[in-house]
């Protein structure tokens, strides 16, 4: 994707009493009313690999693709279960989310969007997770 601006990414969630926090730096674009944003997550894979991400934010609709060591994609849309899948170098498996909750807000290439979902495993609900993230353009300097 050309026109790619760094940003600052803050994602929370919360699952089973657990919370996580990653900080990160990204880049970003905005196609129409679509925001892309790509980063690689800060955690080396299973096998000290590297997994590059992407969001896809747009209308109600949150995507995330991961690529690399581990490849998976979710999709988030209030009141819907939708399909998804994870591989990594030791498991693979079809997962979906429902989700109950989700605010999105974009302007430019920031964006703040929070959602609550239901995970499932194979059909078998595996536990509930509830995300924020924060995305915020970088000033040119």
């Amino acid at each position: 994707m050309s026109n790619m601006r760094p940003v600052q990414i803050r994602l929370h969630s919360r699952y089973e009493g657990e919370d996580v926090l990653q900080e990160m730096q990204g880049e970003a674009v905005l196609k129409g009313s679509v925001l892309y944003v790509r980063y690689e997550e800060p955690q080396a894979g299973p096998e000290g690999g590297i997994t590059r991400t992407t969001l896809k934010l747009g209308g109600q609709s949150i995507k995330i693709i991961r690529h690399g060591e581990v490849e998976s994609e979710q999709t988030f849309e209030l009141n819907r279960k939708l399909p998804g899948f994870y591989r990594s170098p030791y498991m693979s498996f079809a997962l979906s989310t429902h989700t109950q909750e989700l605010e999105l807000s974009i302007q430019g290439l920031s964006a703040r969007a929070a959602w609550s979902y239901d995970f499932y495993r194979f059909d078998e609900e595996s536990g509930h997770f509830a995300i924020s993230l924060h995305i915020q353009e970088e000033p040119i300097s």
